[in-house]
C-alpha cells in the first residue's frame, strides 16, 4: 500500500510535462487556445465514439484526430464536478461536497464556492487568457442566485464574458438567461433552443477574439440532455424509429461496438440489466411507443449538442485556430436515473409546456456497460467519456486511440495550467489557496504516464477510493444510513464492470484502502457522513433565515397587491445593522391602496416553539403585520401582530409561538395601506423542540 497522504498531489506534477508540448512530432510549443466543453447528465456511451446509435460525427471526428480515455471520473454530480473541474480540489475542498440547493452549515458543504479556490479562468487570466464561459454555472447557492447575490458568478470568479444560467436546469425553449451580470429573458418567437443559443455564443466569442492579443479559454457546459426532455421537431423525427429496438437489444449492440473499437477487452461482461427495469419485451406496444419516444428526445437534445460543436471547430478553422486549440469533452456524472414528471401537459413530444426525465430504464442503456447512476460512485456514476483533441500537442501516431490510465476531473485543471504556462497560486487576492490535486494529462499526449495516484469520492454516503487497479465503493440510497458492510472491492483491470467483489479473498486490501479513504475524508471534512435526502437538506436550510439580507432577498417571496407600485430594494447606506437592510416602497395607485408582503416559507414540526424578533423603521407613522399562518390555510394563524413602526428602530421580539400540527408555515410582514417606506433588518428566527 501506498502512504496514507499520497491523496494530497504535489504540485510538482506539472513539472513532469514541461517539455511534453516540445516532444509532440516537434510541433510549435506557443500557447494553445483552451476549450473545455462539458456535457451534462449524459451517460457513458451515449456518443459514438463510445458505443452508441445516437449520432454525433463532430464529437467523434475530435476521437478520431485526438484521444480517448478509457476511465475517466468525474463526482457523480453535476454541483460537485462542476466544483472540481474548474478549482482542481475536490468538490468538498471547494465548498461543493453537495448541491447548491443547501448550506448544510458545514464548510465542506456550505453550497457555494470558498475563497481557498482558484478556477481555471482565475488561472489563466494571470497568464495573459482572455476567459469565457458559455452555459450552466451551477456553483453559486441557489439562495445566492435567488437573491441576484453575484460573488460567486462567473465574472466574479475569473471570466471576462458569461452567457447562461447560473442554476442548475432549464426549459429549453423559454430560458431566464444571464448576460455577463445582467439578466435577460430569452424570445418568445419560436426561434430560441438553449442548446443552440449556447453554441451560437461560444461561436461568437471564438470568432471576435484578437488571437493575436491573447490565447483564448472557453469553458462551454452545455445543459444538455439534463432533464426536462426538449428537443427540434426535425431532430425528434430522426430517432423516432431507432429506439423501438428497446434498452434489451440496445445494450447488447452497444456493448459489442464498443468491444470491436477496443473500448473493452473481449472478455469483458456486460453488467445485466437493472433490477428495477422490466424486459422490453414485457411492456405493452403503447408503452414501449412511449419510451421510445422519451429516447428520442433525449438522443436529439444530444444531437443538437453535437451540432453545436461542429459549428465550434468550424469556427475555430475559419479563424485558423484549430491545430493550436487544446479541446477537452466529458461529461459532469453519469446517466440519469431520476424521475421527473411536470409541466403543463404529459405528454411526451419535446414541446415547451411538458417537464419529462427519460427513466432508469434508458439510464441503464446510457450506462452500459456499467451499474448504476448519476448520485453513486459505481462506474455507472463517475465514468465519463473524456475525448482531448490537440493538434500541436499530440504526437499524430496516437490519433484515434485510447488512454488506458484512469485520470479524474481535478486533473483538467493541471492540464490547462501546464498547456497554458500558468502558475498555480499559493494566494490570491488575499485568501490562502489550497494545493491543486490534480496532475497533468500533457505526458499521456506523447504516450508517457501522468501517475495519477489514489483519487477519492464521497456523495451522499457513496464513497470510492481507486489504487491503481483496485477500487472500493458503497452504495447508499438518499435517505438510507452509510453502512461500511456494503463495502466492495474490485480488481479494475479484469474487471471493469464491477462483477465480482473480492472483500472476502483479500480483507486486508480492502481494510487499508478504506483506512486511507478515511483519513482522506477527516482530512477534508466528510464526516458526520449525511445522507440525508434531497428534500429534507433543503427544508432544514429553509429554517434558517436569511434575517440579515446577507444574501439579498434570497429566499424570500416578495409579493405586491392591487395593482401596486412596489419597490423592494437591499439599502446598503441607510442601514439598520450590519452591510444590508431590506427596503420597501410603496407608491399608491389608483383607488385602492397599495401593499405589499414579504415573506418566509419553511417547514415546522407539531410542538416545536418559535422566537421571531426582528428590527424595523419608517419614513412616516405606519403599520406594519407579522403573521406566522400555514401555508395555503392563512385562517390557522399562530401569531398575527400589528406592530406601530416610526422614523425610530424599533426592536419587535416574540416568544413561545407553539405549533400545533406538522406542515408548511410562512412568516409574513405585511406592509401598506398607505404611500411609504420602511426598513426591514436583523430578521430572527430560533426553533426550539
Amino acid at each position: 500500500m501506498k502512504k496514507l497522504n499520497t491523496y494530497c498531489l504535489p504540485l510538482t506534477a506539472l513539472a513532469l510535462s514541461a517539455n511534453s508540448c516540445n516532444s509532440a512530432d516537434s510541433r510549435k510549443a506557443e500557447r494553445p487556445n483552451i476549450i473545455v466543453i462539458l456535457a451534462d447528465d449524459m451517460g457513458y456511451s451515449d456518443v459514438g465514439c463510445y458505443g452508441g446509435e445516437i449520432e454525433t460525427p463532430n464529437i467523434d471526428r475530435l476521437a478520431k484526430n485526438g484521444l480517448r480515455y478509457r476511465q475517466f471520473y468525474n463526482c457523480a454530480r453535476s454541483c460537485p464536478t462542476r466544483a472540481s473541474l474548474l478549482t482542481g480540489l475536490y468538490p468538498h475542498q471547494a465548498g461543493m461536497g453537495w448541491m447548491a440547493a443547501a448550506d448544510m452549515q458545514r464548510p465542506p458543504y456550505q453550497g457555494y464556492l470558498n475563497n481557498q479556490c482558484v478556477t481555471i479562468a482565475d488561472v489563466l487570466q494571470t497568464a495573459g487568457y482572455d476567459t469565457y464561459m458559455c452555459g450552466k454555472w451551477h456553483v453559486s447557492s441557489d439562495r445566492q442566485n435567488n437573491g441576484k447575490v453575484k460573488d460567486n458568478w462567473p465574472l466574479q470568479r475569473g471570466f471576462d464574458r458569461f452567457y447562461g444560467i447560473t442554476g442548475g436546469a432549464s426549459n429549453y425553449f423559454k430560458v431566464n438567461y444571464t448576460n455577463d451580470n445582467e439578466q435577460g429573458v430569452s424570445p418568445d418567437d419560436g426561434t430560441y433552443y438553449f442548446t443552440h443559443a449556447l453554441s451560437d455564443s461560444a461561436t461568437t466569442f471564438i470568432r471576435r477574439h484578437d488571437y493575436q492579443q491573447a490565447p483564448l479559454f472557453l469553458y462551454l457546459a452545455y445543459t444538455a440532455a439534463h432533464w426536462p426532455l426538449h428537443a427540434l421537431q426535425k431532430d425528434i423525427d430522426k430517432y423516432k424509429e431507432r429506439y423501438e429496438k428497446g434498452w434489451d437489444a440496445l445494450r447488447e449492440e452497444r456493448f459489442a461496438r464498443q468491444k470491436k473499437m477496443g473500448l473493452f477487452a473481449e472478455d469483458a461482461v456486460l453488467s445485466p440489466r437493472d433490477e428495477n427495469v422490466a424486459a422490453w419485451d414485457s411492456l405493452p406496444a403503447e408503452r414501449q411507443q412511449e419510451f421510445a419516444m422519451r429516447m428520442a428526445i433525449y438522443a436529439a437534445q444530444i444531437d443538437a449538442m453535437d451540432q453545436g460543436i461542429g459549428r465550434i471547430v468550424q469556427s475555430l478553422k475559419d479563424k485558423g485556430q484549430l491545430e493550436n486549440t487544446l479541446i477537452l469533452f466529458l461529461s459532469d456524472n453519469g446517466a440519469c436515473a431520476e424521475h421527473v414528471s411536470g409541466g403543463q401537459r404529459k405528454a411526451v413530444d419535446g414541446k415547451e409546456d411538458t417537464y419529462e426525465s427519460y427513466r432508469i430504464n434508458w439510464a441503464n442503456l446510457s450506462s452500459t456497460p456499467y451499474r448504476e447512476y448519476k448520485h453513486y460512485t459505481n462506474e455507472g456514476g463517475i465514468a465519463t467519456p473524456l475525448i482531448v483533441h490537440y493538434p500541436n500537442g499530440i504526437k499524430k501516431k496516437l490519433n484515434n486511440t485510447f488512454v488506458d490510465e484512469y485520470g479524474h476531473l481535478t486533473d483538467i485543471m493541471a492540464t490547462c495550467a501546464d498547456a497554458g504556462k500558468a502558475a498555480y497560486p499559493k494566494t490570491y487576492k488575499g485568501h490562502e489557496i489550497t494545493p491543486m490535486q490534480g496532475v497533468s494529462l500533457i505526458p499521456n499526449f506523447s504516450g508517457q504516464p501522468a501517475n495519477r495516484g489514489m483519487t477519492f469520492w464521497e456523495h451522499e454516503g457513496n464513497i470510492a477510493l481507486r489504487d491503481g487497479k483496485w477500487k472500493i465503493v458503497t452504495k447508499t440510497k438518499e435517505g438510507d444510513p452509510f453502512e461500511l458492510a456494503s463495502l466492495k472491492l474490485y480488481d479494475m483491470e479484469a474487471d471493469p464492470t464491477e462483477m465480482n467483489d473480492l472483500s472476502e479473498v483479500y480483507p486486508e486490501r480492502k481494510e487499508q484502502m478504506f483506512t486511507a479513504w478515511e483519513q482522506w475524508a477527516q482530512n477534508i471534512g466528510v464526516y458526520p457522513i449525511d445522507t440525508r435526502t434531497y428534500g429534507e437538506r433543503q427544508r432544514t436550510y429553509k429554517r434558517i433565515i436569511n434575517g440579515e439580507f446577507d444574501d439579498c432577498f434570497g429566499d424570500w417571496n416578495l409579493v405586491c397587491r392591487n395593482d401596486a407600485q412596489v419597490h423592494f430594494t437591499i439599502d446598503t447606506v441607510n442601514v439598520i445593522s450590519g452591510k444590508n437592510t431590506a427596503k420597501i416602497a410603496i407608491v399608491k395607485k389608483g383607488e385602492k391602496p397599495a401593499s405589499a408582503h414579504m415573506k418566509w416559507v419553511m417547514n415546522l414540526r407539531k410542538g416545536e416553539k418559535l422566537h421571531v424578533g426582528f428590527r424595523a423603521k419608517a419614513d412616516r407613522n405606519t403599520n406594519l403585520i407579522l403573521r406566522l399562518e400555514k401555508v395555503n390555510q392563512p385562517q390557522q394563524k399562530r401569531l398575527d401582530k400589528t406592530v406601530a413602526l416610526t422614523s425610530d428602530v424599533k426592536n419587535t421580539e416574540f416568544d413561545n409561538i407553539r405549533i400545533e400540527e406538522n406542515g408548511n408555515y410562512q412568516l409574513v410582514f405585511y406592509v401598506g395601506n398607505t404611500e411609504g417606506v420602511c426598513w426591514i433588518d436583523d430578521v430572527k428566527l430560533k426553533i426550539e423542540n
